[in-house]
């Protein structure tokens, strides 16, 4: 009997399922939200230079006697001249009855605050000299989202995926709360570095746990869901984000419900198959019958034995694992090697190109929540059409048609003259919907193809007690079988 018979025996996809992964997934609301909100919570409203603090404007001519102009006629956004220029500005700023010299913008400047009352940007002046600390910020999510990765993959394998989420969901209440609190913006960026973290730590888990639970059948039609949620979260910034356009309290807004997360996660079931994978088979047999009770399975669930857990026990993998197998083995195995690299350079591609069309909406000229409704609304039937080429033509090939039409599009998109803006605008939402539909798969692809050895790592005293009791069962075996 494998693992997977043993899920349908205690119900397949019944009561326990449904509830446990609709509250694992509802967290992925905002997590679309937090990765792309600095799209509003940093956006660069229109600007120009604060005229000096003894300027005697209606003296001077008005704040346009300040101000020297662009070759296209608009005021400068960082410069401003050094005394006030009567008549009209030149188009390049460089004379104006006078001299016409300029200077920076010394005593800060003055924002247009129609569309967007206050950002990060506005209230740190993260403009001109300093713009690169607004991209910054973004980055140091980034590296958030990278270690959170690697620490909590780990602790996952270690601790369990119950214990890393519970965790991950109070890491992020508590750092997207602190983040909106921040005094200052170097504050803020090590708060958000912490959000990073323990969003990718959600994300993985999420994943994990839901896949774990569900019968094999239906691992592709929970990674779509999954996709879809997180589609549905990029709707519900756009919406969020407009009625709410102080960044503190959107800030806020989107990380105050995960200490709701945080509660009602200490009611999850760790998975069954994590226990059984440890070397805890006592505790694998109690999550199942827990789960057959939930499911309304009790009498299937009292028929169990610790011998059949055992026997649904990875085998295979547990055989291979009899040494300490660690993630070097992901480098010294010439199969796993090329697995590894092919996966990783999957993961930059995908990650890269994603990342740099949702991160830049102001760059397309357009309402920025438009184009985010317009983002989230290319998802639905990009990762439909996914779904179905998974489940017809298997995870390869859906991997290889979504990137590929990802690139064409990226490609075109380069050659394409900056005034066709709605040319550029619809080649980047269909490259996005291919890339999100790209995500879906290879979230799904990278737990299928990893051997349960090589995601663990080093074995634990259990698995190592499991071992020694799971040579002589299939001895047992062997010899029923006449082998």
């Amino acid at each position: 009997m494998a693992f997977n018979d043993l899920l349908q025996q205690v119900g397949g996809v019944g009561r326990f399922q449904q509830i446990q992964v609709t509250l694992v997934v509802l967290p992925l609301l905002l997590m679309a939200s937090h990765n792309t909100v600095q799209n509003f919570t940093a956006a660069i409203p229109t600007h120009h230079c604060r005229p000096p603090a003894n300027a005697n404007l209606s003296k001077d001519g008005g704040l346009e006697a300040w101000l020297p102009r662009d070759r296209q006629g608009q005021p400068e956004s960082c410069l401003r001249f050094t005394s006030p220029q009567w008549g009209p500005p030149f188009p390049n700023g460089t004379e104006a009855n006078g001299t016409g010299a300029t200077e920076p913008c010394t005593d800060g400047w003055i924002y247009d605050n129609s569309t967007f009352p206050s950002t990060i940007v506005t209230e740190w002046d993260l403009v001109c000299s300093h713009r690169a600390l607004r991209q910054l910020a973004q980055s140091l999510y980034m590296v958030g989202v990278l270690l959170g990765a690697m620490v909590f993959g780990y602790l996952a394998d270690r601790l369990g995926r119950r214990k890393v989420l519970i965790l991950n969901y109070l890491q992020t209440a508590v750092s997207g709360t602190c983040a909106a609190f921040a005094p200052n913006f170097p504050i803020y960026c090590a708060f958000r570095l912490l959000s990073g973290m323990s969003l990718a730590g959600i994300a993985l888990n999420c994943m994990t746990l839901n896949v774990e639970w569900m019968p094999i059948h239906t691992r592709a039609c929970v990674g779509t869901l999954i996709g879809y949620v997180y589609s549905l979260g990029q709707f519900l910034l756009a919406g969020v984000a407009y009625a709410v356009p102080h960044w503190r309290h959107l800030q806020l807004l989107i990380s105050v419900p995960f200490f709701a997360f945080f509660i009602y996660s200490w009611f999850f079931i760790e998975s069954a198959r994590w226990h059984s994978s440890s070397g805890r088979l006592d505790l694998t047999l109690r999550a199942l019958q827990r789960v057959a009770r939930i499911n309304g399975k009790r009498e299937e669930g009292a028929k169990l034995s610790m011998e059949q857990v055992l026997r649904a026990s990875l085998q295979k993998e547990l055989t291979m694992g009899k040494g300490q197998a660690s993630a070097m083995e992901l480098l010294r195995c010439p199969t796993l090697r090329h697995l590894f690299l092919c996966l990783s350079m999957l993961w930059f591609a995908t990650s890269f190109a994603y990342y740099g069309l949702v991160m830049d909406l102001q760059g397309f000229g357009v309402s920025i929540y438009l184009i985010q409704v317009i983002f989230g609304a290319v998802d639905l039937p990009a990762k439909l059409v996914g779904f179905l080429v998974i489940n017809s033509l298997g995870r390869r090939p859906a991997q290889m048609a979504a990137l590929l039409l990802a690139g064409i599009c990226i490609l075109l998109n380069g050659v394409v003259p900056q005034d066709q803006s709605v040319i550029r605008t619809s080649l980047a939402v269909l490259g996005k919907g291919c890339l999100a539909a790209s995500f879906n798969c290879i979230f799904l692809y990278t737990g299928e193809l990893y051997p349960t050895m090589i995601r663990k790592g080093k074995q634990t005293p259990q698995q190592q007690e499991h071992q020694k009791y799971m040579v002589p069962l299939q001895a047992s075996a062997q010899e029923k079988n006449g082998l």
